[in-house]
């Protein structure tokens, strides 16, 4: 009888832990579909120049890879300084939008920027530097570099993007985290993206 009380009691501990875990995972996917979404629908939009790029994956499914003009940074609009010693860094990246609708950078800083009226301020991914002098440029991503898109349907954005004739619709957080809104072909929204 105590064995089978202990028992119950075991299996009762593990469909506890059970349930504990699963209600963990889905609280944790959640709040990454609920981040982005909420990116999405408040976010300030920017609308990025992309440039031709042409690498190849063919196990990860149809995605075309994304290159911006934003993604090299001029070391000369560093402001604040730059460390000489070698580390991970994450650069802020203010982006301005020019006349022609395209948003370019117009200031970048190691250290957080303060937002400015008329400015959208991006965050990069973190990345390695070993030092930097005067003249060099930055190379960074954002975390937009890949648009995925439906099956078969990919070879004619990369045309158009190596043509120069792609941009994409960008939804940027206040704290700098972006969001790929929509793909435009030669200025005529191609692809959406949801919300959820």
């Amino acid at each position: 009888m105590s064995s089978l009380m202990a028992r119950l009691q075991s299996g009762k501990r593990y469909l506890i832990s059970a349930i504990i875990v699963a209600g963990l995972q889905t609280m944790i996917l959640g709040t990454i579909i609920q981040s982005r979404a909420s990116i999405l629908s408040n976010g300030a939009e920017v609308l990025l120049k992309t440039t031709p790029v042409d690498p190849r994956d063919f196990l990860r499914g149809d995605y075309v890879v994304l290159n911006y003009d934003i993604s090299t940074v001029p070391v000369e609009t560093v402001s604040g300084g730059i460390s000489a010693e070698p580390g991970e860094r994450t650069l802020w990246v203010r982006l301005k939008k020019q006349a022609d609708g395209f948003w370019t950078v117009s200031e970048s800083s190691f250290q957080t920027l303060s937002p400015q009226p008329e400015t959208v301020i991006l965050r990069s991914r973190p990345f390695y530097s070993g030092g930097l002098a005067a003249g060099d440029s930055i190379r960074v991503e954002y975390g937009i570099e890949r648009y995925y898109i439906p099956e078969g349907q990919g070879k004619p954005i990369e045309e158009a993007r190596n043509d120069g004739n792609v941009a994409i619709a960008v939804r940027v957080s206040p704290d700098g985290r972006a969001q790929i809104r929509s793909l435009l072909v030669d200025g005529k929204p191609v692809y959406d993206e949801p919300l959820y």
